[in-house]
């Protein structure tokens, strides 16, 4: 039995060629593909990027900042489809992605936090979302492990949780039974011809120069490199920059178990803190948010603060053996917002700038690209997230001496 995957060499360009396999990329072919279109992703690492470093909380609604409102109701729409996205995905392939609806409890530790979380349960609240105001002692009762000293919280149910890593695995395996071809090399540059693009050419390999793939359509879903890809005409370049991130893994003991229920989290001098409790004891802690270009150092600061600030909101977790640290670089677009779909430059398209929403946006990105790439319309909802929002950068000419 056939399934509606194509087979690479059976001769003619793909539709698509997707450059970049994190779990945006991935999607992107993966949605692609079942829809019968021919799909090449372009990664030296496919299932690697910014998800390997992820906690994967999907916190539409603790989340939600002020004069966010667009981005909340996409936010929203890919949250929704979690359930169904998880089931289906373990189905084609087989492999859990650590989907766990255990809700999330955000907490405050003093007077301001506690100011600052009341005025976002009225935003919340005015946003149609449900969350529940709760006091220090019923957050205590909750997760006994939490501070004395917590002042109130909100428990939103709907906030859940994925494994990013096991999530990037699964797409990758999706992908590869949905006849998708995955080239582990790298992109040296976009192929422009007549004012289009046409494909890309690969980097060099032992003994040959890079070699041009033509495709119908390029997605760029590179993330935080995607504004590096050569030969992408100015008016075309993403406006993406990289915010990096420390997070930290624990290990929570046998002995300590259940440590927590459900993520948790709370603005600790001014910096967001939180831990995420995975079923195979794994405690995930996140994350800082620092703009130091392409920097993927772990700083002993890094480590500090974030220690210091889960020891304030969670004494005990100074017991648990620290088992990982890692940096990675989000996608930071101008609005914080991502870019998805048709560029200024025929043929070019964009699935990029998730900055912290990537994991949670995965579902709702895959539809989206998806659509765009077979009937070269974006979705009503996705219209917002236009790259073409963005004015295109001023290019001087060069004035002659």
């Amino acid at each position: 039995m056939h399934s509606h995957g194509h087979d690479p060499n059976s001769g003619g360009a793909p539709d698509v060629v997707v450059v970049g396999g994190g779990v945006i990329g991935l999607v992107t072919a993966w949605r692609a593909a079942q829809r019968g279109l021919r799909v090449t992703v372009v990664d030296p690492e496919p299932g690697g990027g910014a998800a390997r470093v992820a906690a994967g909380m999907l916190a539409a609604v603790t989340e939600l900042h002020h004069g966010e409102q667009t981005l909340l109701a996409l936010n929203l729409a890919s949250a929704r489809r979690y359930p169904a996205f998880a089931a289906e995905l373990e189905e084609a392939t087989g492999l859990g992605v650590g989907f766990r609806p255990c809700g999330t409890l955000a907490v405050a530790l003093d007077a301001d936090d506690r100011a600052h979380l009341r005025e976002l349960h009225a935003l919340q609240r005015r946003s149609g979302l449900e969350s529940e105001w709760l006091t220090g002692r019923e957050c205590r009762r909750l997760e006994p492990m939490l501070a004395p000293g917590v002042r109130g919280g909100l428990r939103v149910d709907g906030d859940h949780q994925v494994d990013p890593r096991r999530l990037a695995r699964a797409l990758v395996a999706a992908c590869e039974r949905a006849g998708v071809t995955l080239l582990r090399t790298s992109v040296r540059e976009l192929l422009v011809r007549g004012d289009r693009a046409r494909g890309v050419v690969l980097a060099d390999t032992e003994g040959s120069a890079g070699t041009e793939l033509a495709a119908g359509q390029v997605v760029l879903a590179a993330g935080s490199l995607s504004g590096r890809l050569a030969g992408v005409p100015a008016e075309a370049v993403p406006p993406v920059r990289p915010v990096k991130g420390q997070v930290l893994r624990l290990t929570v003991p046998a002995a300590y178990a259940p440590f927590l229920s459900r993520t948790v989290r709370a603005v600790v001098r001014g910096g967001n803190v939180y831990l995420v409790p995975r079923e195979n004891g794994e405690l995930v802690v996140g994350a800082t948010s620092e703009e130091m270009g392409w920097d993927t150092t772990v700083t002993a600061g890094g480590v500090y603060e974030l220690l210091r600030d889960a020891h304030e909101l969670i004494p005990g977790i100074t017991e648990l053996p620290l088992t990982e640290t890692r940096a990675g670089l989000r996608p930071a677009s101008p609005d914080n917002a991502p870019l998805l779909g048709p560029t200024a430059l025929p043929g070019l398209h964009l699935a990029t700038g998730h900055h912290r929403n990537g994991v949670l946006l995965t579902p709702v990105t895959g539809d989206v690209m998806a659509e765009v790439l077979t009937t070269g319309v974006l979705p009503s909802d996705a219209r917002p997230f236009t790259p073409r929002r963005f004015p295109a950068p001023v290019v001087r000419e060069e004035q002659p001496a």
